[in-house]
This record gives structure tokens, C-alpha cells and sequence, in this order.
């Protein structure tokens, strides 16, 4: 496939997206001076250059009771289990993230809980899990950086 070329209204309509994912195209028209159609073009085209592959809803966890943040470095008996045990951190729902990585751990994860006494119940669940030779936890204080624009921006300052 050839590499699609973004040029800054293509940057434009993405910053705006990023903002607001439901952001309608007419809106996005009218701060660009451009039509809702040519907005609805170039969103089709870098979908299908898999530049954007879907979009998210951005949910408040401390409004629905689940403020509470930890990841988890998970160390594996051995590598080959990595995806058997995938499996199974995939059956919490409270594990919202997980990598396979190098160095310490074999896998490293998000969970999200209510309190300190659920989350351990979560990580008791993960320990239990065959393969799982133990795990070590780090408590998330506050999230002080999410933030997709600078790197995006970052991205585009060096494809110009």
C-alpha cells in the first residue's frame, strides 16, 4: 500500500476527532471554511489507509465508583504459557489493558477497581491463574499526562 499523505487539514480534522470523537463533520466544516462533504472524503480515506481505525468513548471511572488505578507486572512460569494466560486476564473485566513485554515482567497490566480491598481481590484473581508464578503491583496516585495530541503533533511536525 503507498503512504498516505496528510496535509494540515487532514491534521485539522484529527486534532478536532481527538478532542471529540462525535464531533459531527459539519462543525468540523465550519471552523475549517470547508464543505461537510470534503470532511466525510477525508475521513473515509484514512480510514481506509487504517490511519483512523475506529473511535472511543471516553468514560469518567470515578463517577461509576472505580477510581481506583494499579498496574500489575506479571511474571510468567514460562513464556510459552504468555498467551494461555492472556486468555485468562482477558475473563476480568477490571484488567483494561495488558502488554506482553520484555525486561522484568512477562506481561504488564491496568486494572481499574473500587478500592483497595477490590483490587487485591482482582489481583488474587490473576495470581491464581496457572502460569502465574507471581506478580508484583504499583498503586497509580493520579494520572498526571494522557494525552494522544502531543504525540500526534509530534508525528506531523516530523512527516513535514
Amino acid at each position: 500500500m503507498a503512504k498516505f499523505k496528510l496535509d494540515d487539514t487532514d491534521h485539522s480534522i484529527l486534532d478536532m476527532l481527538i478532542d471529540n470523537t462525535r464531533t459531527p463533520f459539519t462543525d468540523i466544516a465550519k471552523k475549517l471554511d470547508i464543505s461537510a462533504g470534503t470532511v466525510h472524503v477525508r475521513v473515509k480515506k484514512m480510514e481506509e489507509a487504517g490511519i483512523i481505525t475506529g473511535s472511543s468513548l471516553k468514560l469518567d471511572y470515578k463517577k461509576l465508583g472505580y477510581s481506583f488505578i494499579a498496574y500489575v507486572g506479571i511474571f510468567l512460569n514460562k513464556t510459552s504459557q504468555t498467551q494461555f494466560v492472556l486468555e485468562r486476564i482477558n475473563e476480568i473485566p477490571s484488567v483494561t489493558v495488558a502488554h506482553v513485554t520484555t525486561g522484568k515482567f512477562n506481561i504488564f497490566c491496568k486494572i481499574r477497581a473500587k478500592n483497595t480491598s477490590h483490587a487485591k481481590d482482582i489481583i488474587y484473581k490473576i495470581d491464581d491463574i496457572d502460569g502465574v508464578t507471581r506478580t508484583e503491583t504499583m498503586i497509580s496516585l493520579e494520572e498526571s499526562i494522557n494525552d494522544k495530541k502531543r504525540l500526534m503533533h509530534s508525528i506531523f511536525n516530523a512527516l513535514d
